[in-house]
């Protein structure tokens, strides 16, 4: 019986795990290594724009700094053009907090059931031109 419950404890543990790994992409390696296949041209770029008008203005603003009028209460929105990225800043970092959301609370819910991959990436794009 002991042998049983100890299994089962780990088994609970690596769930754990895994969820807690799911609820924060921006903290595995798994963003860091990811390569943007969409090449920021102004095509992508101003999709970008388009899509996260639609769906981010509400918490991030419409000049992307965080100062939405819509984010729930309690919660900061990241400011999306200064140089600090606190979920990770490399483009994959950035792809998998949009289509993931961002952990732990969850606060941002992710945009994979309503984003394809591309237009995620080009939202990355369109973040990326604020910071020129």
């Amino acid at each position: 019986m002991r042998r049983l419950s100890v299994g089962i404890i780990g088994v609970l543990i690596c769930a754990w795990m895994a969820i807690a790994s799911a609820q924060n992409p921006g903290g595995s390696d798994a963003g860091k290594k990811m390569k943007n296949p969409v090449p920021a041209s102004p095509e992508s770029i101003a999709k970008g724009k388009e899509l996260f008008t639609k769906n981010c203005r509400f918490c991030h603003g419409a000049d992307a700094k965080g100062n939405g009028p819509m984010a729930p209460e309690g919660t900061h929105p990241s400011d999306l053009t200064d140089a600090k990225w606190d979920r990770g800043s490399t483009d994959g970092e950035i792809f998998l907090v949009i289509r993931e959301g961002a952990g732990p609370k969850m606060d941002m819910k992710g945009y994979k059931s309503k984003m394809s991959e591309t237009d995620v990436w080009n939202v990355v794009n369109f973040l990326r031109s604020l910071a020129k």
